[in-house]
């Protein structure tokens, strides 16, 4: 009977302990230096520096914390937007539940920004860029 409550005592502290990551990328406003992130229960709004994308819908996440998800990116939006929005792949990792690291790959020129670093709660510095609210 010991023996099979230290099995379950050691199975509870080894999952409570986890520092799993969630299964969506967690809804809220990223932020860290040239990146933003607006996280909806429908899509995400990304900036990086300058540029802005679109993802319609919630970004699953693997047990890894790794994502990759599509989306479109517009790297002309500042200071004149030329309104021009590529297909885009958004590969990136979640970092427990409120860092992330991200990179776009422009899949039509194959232009590539990043990697950028986002912290859940923490307002976005985009320097001169304005970002969407």
């Amino acid at each position: 009977m010991r023996g099979r409550i230290l099995v379950a005592l050691v199975l509870s502290i080894a999952c409570a302990g986890g520092h799993g990551v969630p299964a969506r990328l967690p809804i809220g406003t990223w932020g860290g230096a040239d990146v933003g992130l607006i996280v909806s229960a429908d899509s995400v709004h990304v900036h990086i520096g300058c540029t802005r994308g679109e993802i319609e819908g919630r970004v699953p996440v693997e047990a890894s914390g790794a994502f990759t998800t599509m989306g479109l990116h517009n790297v002309d939006a500042f200071p004149v937007d030329l309104g021009i929005f590529h297909p885009a792949r958004y590969d990136g990792r979640l970092h427990g539940d409120d860092r992330l690291t991200l990179d776009v790959t422009l899949l039509d020129t194959g232009q590539r920004l990043g990697p950028a670093e986002a912290f859940l709660g923490r307002e976005p510095n985009l320097r001169i860029c304005p970002i969407c609210r």
